[in-house]
């Protein structure tokens, strides 16, 4: 499972979900800034309050990191 903690206005937010998106992965969005609760998961995984933060099955990415993406999801077999 792919979950992407995000905001509308985050550029780099949009740059993860348009890059997941061109490799056909599926993820669940969930806006920090409409759910707290789901705010409070962001920094709960990350330690920080910055977006995005990936969550790609229990492995936490900070901000768009497409080689980490990549490694990720190729180790969690998602491309």
């Amino acid at each position: 499972m792919v979950l992407v903690y995000s905001t509308p206005w985050c550029a780099f937010c949009h740059a993860v979900k348009q890059y997941l998106d061109s490799k056909g992965v599926k993820y669940t969005d969930k806006d920090i800034e409409k759910d707290p609760a789901a705010a409070k998961e962001a920094v709960d995984k990350s330690g920080q309050m910055g977006v995005p933060v990936i969550d790609i099955g229990g492995t936490i990415i900070i901000g768009f990191n497409r080689e980490q993406l990549d490694l990720v999801l190729r180790d969690q077999k998602l491309v």
